[in-house]
C-alpha cells in the first residue's frame, strides 16, 4: 500500500517542531494540524520550517461568529442593486409583485433615469410629453414584456406608415403639434420603436428610426393637403391611440381600426349644420342686447352665408373666399334693416354673425403651439387665422360701403348706439349655453361631450360677467380668467376621458370671443375713422389672445398639480422649452 507523501512530510515537520516534547505534544500538535486536502494552503511553511502555534481558540472561524446556543440566521440573499425592490420585514423572503406587474416596475433603476410605464395608469398624452420633454440622452426605455427569440416584432415600415397616417388625421383635425407628436411618440413605442424622433410642422409630417448608433436611420414623411374638423373622429383616433399605447392591440388590429375611422361618416348632416350655424349667431345677437327679431335675422343672415359658402367648397374655391361669401350675408341683413328704418338692432345681426365666422380654433391652437416651443407651426397658423379675418374683413366692409353709400346716416349701425346688455343674468347665461351648444354641433362632436362643453360654456360666461358686469374688472383679464377656467375643466374632464381636450374647450369658448370688437372696428373703417377702427381692432386682438393663453394656461396649470408618470422620481418637471433662452 503506498503511502501518503505529503503526509509523511507533515509528519516530519510536526517531530521537528517539537523539541523537548512528549509523544502527547507530538499527537496534540498532529491533530491541530489541518487534516484534508482540500483546507491544505499555499502559503504552508516549507520543510524545515516549525509549523505556527493556533490560537487558543480551536475554532478556526471569525471573531463574530454566532455565539453556542443561538439559531443560525438564514443565508443572507445574493447582493444585488441598492435600488432592488425589498424584502418583506422579516428579511427572510421577498414581498410577492402584484398580479400581472413586471418585476421592477415602479422601482428607479440604478443609473438614475426614472422608469415609465406603460400601463394604463395615467393618460397616454401625459406619459408621451414626460418623454418628449426630457432630453433625448435622458429618455428611459418603456418596460415591455420579453420576446421570444422568433417573435421579431413588426415591419418597421409599417410602423411608420401607421404612425404617420394617425398624426396626419390628428393635426388635419386642429390639434396641437405637441399632442400630435406625443401620439406618433406613443405608436412607435408600443410597436418596439424606442430610438424614434418625430417632427411636426403646419403642412409637414416626418418620423425617423435609428436602430443603433451604428445603423442607417429610416425616416419617412406624410403631407396634411386638407383639413376638416370632425371632433367625432379626433376622439375615435384618440381612442385607437389609448389602445395602441395601453392595451397593446396589434399592428393589423390598428390598422383596421384606422380605416374604420375613414369610412364613419360624420354624426351630423349638412342641414343640421346649417341649422347649428342660425342658432349661433342668434345666439350671439341676445348676448349684446338683441331680442326675438333680432335673434330671427342674425340666425336667417348666418345660414344664408353657411349654404353660400358650402357652394364655395363645393366649386374648389380657398377658404379664404368662403369667408368672404360666408360674411356678406349677415352684413347684408343687418344693413337691410338700417336702411328699411325698422326697429331692429342692425348692429346686433352683423355681431351675431361674425361670431360664427371667428376662428377662434385655430387661434387656440396657434398660441398653444407658440408657447410650448413650436414656433413654426405656430407662426403657420396664426398666419392662416390672419388670413381668414381678412376674408371676413372684405366680406363685411364691402357690404358696409354699399350701405353706407346708399344712406350715409344709417344710425342703427353706429357703435354709440348700436348694441346693449340684457339686465337678466338668466337671458344671457341661457344665450351662452346654446352657443356653445350649436358650436358643438359645427364641430361634429360626439353627443356626450356635448352636455360637458355646453356647461362649460355657460360657465365660462358666469365668471366673465360676474368678473366684468359685478367685479368692474377688465374685459381682457376677466376673459382670460374665464378662458383659465374653460382649459383647466376641459384638461380635467378629457384625463377623465382619456381624451383629446379640444371637444371639451373649444365650443366653450365661443361667448368669449370678440365679435362686437371686430364689428365696430371695421364699422368704423368703413365710415372712414382709421383710429377709432384701429383701436377697436387692436381690443379684438387683445381678447382673442387672452382667450388662448388663458384656454392653455388653464390646461398647463391642469398637469403642473396632477401627477405624471417619472416626474417624481426625476424630481423636478421638464420644462416645455427646448432652451432656456441663452
Amino acid at each position: 500500500m503506498a503511502s501518503d507523501p505529503q503526509r509523511g512530510q507533515r509528519g516530519q515537520r510536526g517531530t521537528n517542531g517539537s523539541s523537548g516534547g512528549g509523544a502527547s505534544d507530538q499527537t496534540g500538535a498532529e491533530d491541530r494540524k489541518p487534516q484534508s486536502d482540500e483546507a491544505h494552503s499555499a502559503f504552508t511553511p516549507p520543510l524545515g520550517v516549525p509549523y505556527p502555534p493556533l490560537p487558543e481558540d480551536e475554532h478556526p472561524t471569525s471573531e463574530f461568529a454566532l455565539p453556542a446556543g443561538l439559531r443560525p440566521e438564514t443565508p443572507a440573499e445574493q447582493e444585488g442593486s441598492a435600488f432592488s425592490q425589498p424584502s418583506s420585514t422579516t428579511g427572510q423572503t421577498p414581498l410577492p409583485a402584484p398580479v400581472g406587474a413586471t418585476a421592477m416596475s415602479a422601482f428607479t433603476p440604478p443609473h438614475g433615469i426614472p422608469a415609465v410605464s406603460l400601463t394604463k395608469e395615467a393618460p397616454w398624452q401625459d406619459r408621451m410629453r414626460t418623454m418628449l420633454r426630457m432630453p433625448v440622452h435622458e429618455r428611459p426605455v418603456p418596460e415591455r414584456p420579453e420576446r421570444g427569440d422568433e417573435d421579431t416584432g413588426p415591419a418597421v415600415p409599417r410602423v411608420l406608415d401607421l404612425t404617420l397616417r394617425i398624426g396626419e388625421i390628428l393635426l388635419a383635425g386642429g390639434e396641437g403639434a405637441e399632442d400630435v407628436e406625443a401620439a406618433m411618440f406613443g405608436v412607435a413605442h408600443a410597436y418596439g420603436l424606442e430610438r424614434v424622433e418625430p417632427t411636426v410642422t403646419f403642412t409637414l409630417l416626418s418620423i425617423s428610426y435609428q436602430p443603433s448608433l451604428v445603423d442607417d436611420p429610416v425616416t419617412a414623411s406624410r403631407t396634411v393637403r386638407r383639413r376638416g374638423v370632425d371632433y367625432t373622429r379626433l376622439s375615435a383616433v384618440f381612442r385607437l391611440v389609448d389602445d395602441i399605447a395601453s392595451e397593446g392591440i396589434t399592428l393589423e388590429e390598428a390598422y383596421r381600426g384606422l380605416a374604420e375611422i375613414r369610412r364613419n361618416r360624420h354624426p351630423y348632416p349638412s342641414w343640421a349644420l346649417t341649422v347649428a350655424s342660425g342658432l349661433l349667431s342668434g345666439a350671439a345677437s341676445m348676448l349684446v342686447g338683441g331680442e326675438l327679431l333680432v335673434f330671427l335675422a342674425a340666425a336667417l343672415g348666418s345660414m344664408l352665408g353657411d349654404r353660400l359658402a358650402w357652394l364655395a367648397s363645393g366649386r374648389g374655391l380657398p377658404e379664404f373666399y368662403q369667408f368672404v361669401v360666408a360674411a356678406m350675408p349677415p352684413a347684408a341683413v343687418g344693413v337691410a334693416f338700417g336702411l328699411a328704418h325698422a326697429n331692429v338692432q342692425a348692429s346686433a345681426v352683423i355681431t351675431g354673425g361674425l361670431f360664427a365666422l371667428i376662428p377662434g380654433r385655430a387661434l387656440v391652437a396657434g398660441v398653444h403651439d407658440g408657447l410650448t416651443g413650436y414656433y413654426i407651426t405656430a407662426a403657420a397658423r396664426l398666419l392662416e387665422v390672419g388670413y381668414l379675418i381678412v376674408g371676413i374683413v372684405v366680406g363685411v366692409l364691402s357690404v358696409l360701403y354699399i350701405g353706407l353709400q346708399l344712406n350715409p346716416g344709417l344710425r342703427r349701425l353706429n357703435p354709440e348706439e348700436a348694441l346693449g346688455t340684457y339686465k337678466e343674468p338668466l337671458v344671457q347665461i341661457t344665450a351662452a349655453m346654446l352657443l356653445a351648444l350649436a358650436f358643438c354641433v359645427l364641430l361634429q362632436q360626439e353627443r356626450h361631450t356635448v352636455a360637458f362643453a355646453t356647461l362649460n360654456g355657460g360657465v365660462a360666461w358666469i365668471v366673465y360677467g360676474a368678473l366684468n358686469a359685478v367685479g368692474g374688472v377688465h374685459a381682457v383679464p376677466a376673459t382670460a380668467i374665464a378662458a383659465g377656467l374653460v382649459g383647466l375643466f376641459g384638461q380635467l374632464l378629457s384625463r377623465y376621458r382619456y381624451a383629446s381636450a379640444l371637444p371639451y374647450v373649444t365650443a366653450a369658448i365661443g361667448p368669449l370671443l370678440p365679435g362686437s370688437a371686430t364689428y365696430f372696428g371695421l364699422l368704423n373703417f368703413a365710415q372712414g375713422h382709421l383710429p377709432e377702427g384701429l383701436t377697436s381692432l387692436v381690443q379684438a386682438a387683445s381678447l382673442a389672445l387672452a382667450i388662448a393663453v388663458g384656454v392653455n394656461l388653464g390646461a398647463e396649470v391642469a398637469r403642473l398639480f396632477l401627477r405624471a408618470p417619472g416626474v417624481e422620481e426625476a424630481g423636478a418637471r421638464r420644462a416645455a422649452k427646448r432652451t432656456r433662452g441663452f
